[in-house]
């Protein structure tokens, strides 16, 4: 059953020996619950995020790293190879070097897998996590092939307590250790209590801190980037051809301790994932083999979110490492994440969640820390969740929860045509949505330093508007579904398309970005009017949807994404780097962002009809997939060339609008060849 697992990422001597190359790339696994475990394929740490479990010690999101790495020595009679690596505080100072010894390192699935060779010596290691649970597995085992003589592995453990977000303070972790047993530890803490447990060996005592680990990304992110971690002590393992051995670290009181069996599961169930995937979208049983790597991608941003009269409540984490669930991301994200992997039942869970949480016709920016009040600043996530249930009843004719929800659709409607928060609301001249206020970011270029919003695009900015007369159409689709009046949603949509004319800009150059704003209109060439072709109903003539098209393709799209400012501005940042401040200034003036490629990709179908050709944009995603966090999708791009990998390495709608746009393009091209072979009619 596991041999449909995608095992086509993979690198060799020549990338692993190569300690840029292996540290830029970065293995990334989440169990269901916002916890997860990241690292290089070097194994060096290079983030503050990096560890082998950061679990939500304070849930629902209150992520801390509390098993930070296990280094493995190997002993061979009299001589010990250290398997691990270590930056060290200095210039370029690393020691050990255990990457040199890695003859290869692929993912199987999400689970990354590493080989070690030295002479007739060859070992196996995997990381992996326990599906809806915090607890996490480290094992070894000599392959068939290797010497079977006597063999030791030494595992250095180091574990820590702190939000993953900041440094280490050493003072404020000191825990209580217990041994209950000759291959176990307790590590006794005032949040939590990390249990280990080691299979085919004994523990061996050793508490002392491991000072000064240097994080080269932390560093370029202008952010603290030295830490420390403590040793309990080192796992002795027994090492013995095909024979697992290894660690389990976990939060709760009891784990799956037999680690084939657990190893078996985890696989089996990334098979199952593809399966159902297989079996729900027609368009994935012939996806080549980056797309079904996307799909188990996909399965890494869906979250438990419980509530009190929903406890199957379900989320989407925005991105790892550093983001929680937003209320955009999560409605941008859910077609791709769920409806093209064949998983509508969490569309249903997650759509049901957010329903909980409108209030005055809007959907939660964020959810805020634990007993913070929620964040509303949003213009645009109410109008992608109304998008959200029009591709959820695509997919699923779901009339009965529709019925349920839509009194709620109705009240969105009504409060921004009346007025909502910010300033949000129907502008009766036009029919155009108006937004904003000063000091407040809406839309999705939300960047804000303090009291400086970056880009604050009050008026009436033109994705806004896009979104606006796509709600109220779908709105008509549901009133017809529900044998309800569609009138008040037509009449309203129509006003909208006749007011969306005053975007087109007159030197045929595509549309405004912003309407009426502060300064007038604002004709900066962005991304955002690409929305007005892409999203199902688009207010504009098939000539101006061409235009954008053209404009788009000529000034913003890149081979993984669409820019965000064209380069000819004079504030367009070539490059995501710096200190916080600089970063965030530049956050949406030139990046490329990786979700605007699908958008990219079903706005050229709609302008030419070719399905393949529109299909074929999407297809460098798939090198990509071989850099920075391997297996999935970055956040954004540097606006240069050879447009390096910036902020998460693991992006929510990255994944899913490129899982979406294909297999949605995929489904056309496949008409397309159904009825090019059909025989013509018979007279």
């Amino acid at each position: 059953m596991n041999d449909d697992i995608p095992r086509f990422i993979r690198c060799g001597r020549a990338l692993c020996g190569d300690l840029p190359q292996a540290e830029r790339r970065e293995w990334w696994l989440a169990n269901g619950l916002g916890g997860y475990a990241a690292g290089t394929v070097a194994g060096t740490l290079t983030r503050r995020y990096h560890g082998l479990l950061v679990a939500p010690v304070r849930p629902p999101l209150g992520r801390w790293l509390v098993f930070a790495k296990a280094d493995a020595t190997l002993v061979d009679r009299d001589r010990e190879i250290p398997l691990f690596s270590n930056r060290w505080a200095g210039i370029d100072v690393v020691n050990p070097c255990g990457h040199v010894h890695l003859e290869s390192f692929h993912l199987e699935g999400r689970m990354p897998v590493w080989r070690f060779a030295i002479g007739d010596i060859v070992l196996e290691q995997r990381i992996w996590l326990e599906p809806g649970a915090n607890t996490s597995y480290v094992a070894y085992r000599l392959t068939p092939e290797s010497a079977a003589r006597d063999l030791k592995l030494k595992v250095r453990l180091l574990v820590n307590g702190r939000d993953h977000h900041v440094k280490t303070q050493m003072n404020e972790f000191q825990p209580v250790l217990e041994a209950p047993d000759p291959a176990s530890r307790r590590v006794h803490t005032p949040d939590f209590t990390l249990r280990l447990w080691v299979r085919g060996g004994g523990m061996v005592d050793d508490g002392n801190w491991f000072e000064n680990y240097d994080l080269p990304i932390e560093h370029e992110r202008g952010l603290a980037h030295r830490d420390h971690h403590f040793c309990l002590g080192e796992a002795v393992l027994t090492l013995r051809p095909g024979v697992w051995t290894g660690v389990v670290a976990s939060l709760h009181e009891e784990a799956e301790l037999d680690l084939d069996a657990a190893l078996r599961r985890f696989l089996a169930r990334e098979a199952g994932l593809l399966e159902q995937a297989t079996t729900q979208v027609s368009e994935l049983r012939q996806a080549p083999d980056w797309i079904r790597q996307l799909v188990l991608a996909a399965d890494s941003f869906l979250v438990a979110r419980p509530l009190p009269d929903l406890p199957e409540g379900e989320t989407v984490i925005a991105g790892y490492p550093w983001f929680g669930d937003w209320g955009r991301d999560t409605m941008i994200a859910l077609p791709g994440l769920t409806l093209a992997t064949g998983r509508c039942d969490i569309a249903r869970r997650i759509l049901l969640t957010f329903a909980r949480f409108a209030d005055r016709g809007m959907l939660p920016n964020l959810f805020s820390a634990e007993g913070e009040p929620l964040a509303y600043n949003t213009a645009d996530a109410a109008l992608w969740y109304i998008e959200a249930w029009r591709a959820y009843l695509e997919a699923s004719a779901d009339t009965q929860t529709l019925t349920e929800v839509f009194p709620v659709l109705q009240e969105i409607i009504a409060w921004h045509v009346t007025g909502t928060r910010y300033g949000i609301a129907q502008d009766e001249a036009d029919g155009l949505l108006r937004c904003g206020e000063p000091g407040t970011q809406l839309t999705w270029m939300d960047a804000k330093v303090g009291d400086w919003v970056v880009t604050p695009r009050i008026g009436k900015p033109v994705e806004i508007n896009a979104l606006w007369y796509n709600a109220l159409l779908c709105l008509a689709g549901f009133a017809r579904r529900l044998r309800q009046s569609p009138t008040l949603y037509d009449d309203l949509a129509a006003q909208a398309r006749m007011g969306f004319r005053r975007f087109i800009r007159p030197d045929g150059e595509g549309l405004f970005d912003v309407l009426d704003g502060p300064d007038g209109n604002d004709s900066s060439i962005r991304p955002n009017q690409l929305l007005a072709v892409s999203l199902p109903h688009s207010p504009l003539d098939p000539a101006v949807r061409q235009r954008v098209v053209r404009v788009c393709g000529r000034e913003l799209l890149t081979s993984h994404g669409l820019r965000s400012l064209a380069p000819s501005h004079a504030e367009f940042r070539p490059h995501y780097l710096g200190d916080p401040l600089e970063r965030d200034g530049g956050y949406h003036q030139g990046p490329v962002w990786g979700w605007l490629l699908g958008h990219y990709a079903l706005a050229e179908y709609r302008v030419h009809g070719d399905a393949a050709v529109a299909q074929a944009w999407l297809e460098p995603v798939r090198d990509h997939l071989f850099d920075a966090g391997l297996g999935t999708v970055s956040e954004i791009f540097d606006g240069a060339p050879p447009h390096h990998p910036r902020g998460a390495p693991a992006q929510a709608w990255s994944v899913a609008c490129v899982l979406e746009a294909w297999q949605r393009l995929d489904r056309l091209r496949l008409r397309k060849e159904v009825s090019r072979s059909e025989p013509p009619a018979a007279d």
